[in-house]
């Protein structure tokens, strides 16, 4: 076998690991946490970091068009809605 094959693929594994690990430890240290206010913080800490990861793409120009579109339409209605009731007999 390529001696830098060899070195490549170990580097690769070891950096994988370490990825991995670190992933986990992040995930597991608020367990063994004894006082339960601070285990409590460690948990909503996490909770707020997985939020920011989960976090959707801002949207995009089209996006903002519809959303715009759709908001003037229910404004529309909302104004056809009272004049409606207004002049009830005209």
């Amino acid at each position: 076998m390529d001696p830098t094959l060899v070195k490549f693929a170990l580097s690769a594994l070891f950096a994988l690991l370490l990825s991995v690990g670190s992933a986990a430890a992040l995930e597991q240290n608020c367990r063994f946490i004894q006082a339960k206010v601070d285990r409590e913080a460690c948990y909503t800490r996490q909770e707020e970091e997985l939020a920011a990861r989960r976090k959707p793409a801002p949207p995009t120009g089209e996006s903002k068009t519809l959303e715009s579109l759709r908001q003037m339409r229910q404004d529309d209605e909302a104004v056809y809605r009272s004049i409606h009731n207004i002049c009830r007999g005209c």
